[in-house]
């Protein structure tokens, strides 16, 4: 269990690093082209927000040809920050279609993220299962009878004490529900109780 807590935090913490490297390098790539302040923030979100958006179709297996589209789109621009600020660029003076990108990364971004939330894959048809016929089904065999319990003989003298007090004072002869709830008994023994007065 150790061995893979520590291997899961390896992996964390250089997921971490290699996130804050390409963070940092859109947000250096931004700034030189011309967005300052919050804005050279906005675009590394901007950037990672979109590759997990695309990475996220990816994973659910729909819209797989728009998601791989998106995919390719953010990573090419997170790969070229990270490219740009190796001194592979020279950005002294910022070539104007530096520029050009970065200040239409916005409307792309949207138009993806926009397409990736919104487009949802049509559900599948269902299939033909052709002409639907009923079949009689055969008739469950009844179930067994079980046998009367077993009533004490005080049980059925106490009933009948119960049942005539019942009739003399409603006048008339006592129901197998009210038996059974004036006797505190289950339904069962109260109908084997009831057959016996």
């Amino acid at each position: 269990m150790r061995a893979r807590l520590a291997r899961v935090d390896a992996v964390l913490v250089q997921a971490v690093i290699a996130a804050a490297l390409s963070f940092a390098h859109l947000h250096d790539i931004a700034n030189v082209a011309g967005q300052h302040g919050w804005k050279a923030w906005a675009y590394p979100v901007s950037v990672d927000l979109l590759l997990v958006a695309a990475w996220r179709r990816l994973r659910s297996g729909t819209g797989k040809p728009a998601a791989w589209c998106w995919f390719v789109i953010s990573l090419t621009a997170s790969l070229g920050a990270n490219v740009a600020t190796a001194g592979l660029l020279s950005v002294h003076p910022v070539p104007a279609w530096l520029r050009v990108l970065v200040a239409g990364w916005p409307a792309v971004a949207f138009l993806g993220g926009t397409l990736l939330a919104h487009d949802r894959a049509p559900d599948p048809p269902l299939p033909d299962l052709g002409p639907i016929t009923t079949e009689p089904t055969p008739e469950p065999a009844p179930a067994p009878a079980l046998p009367a319990p077993a009533v004490p003989a005080a049980l059925v003298a106490h009933a009948r004490k119960v049942a005539a007090d019942h009739h003399t004072r409603t006048g008339a002869a006592i129901d197998t529900p009210t038996l059974r709830a004036r006797l505190g008994v289950p339904a069962p023994l109260a109908e084997a109780i009831a057959s016996q007065l």
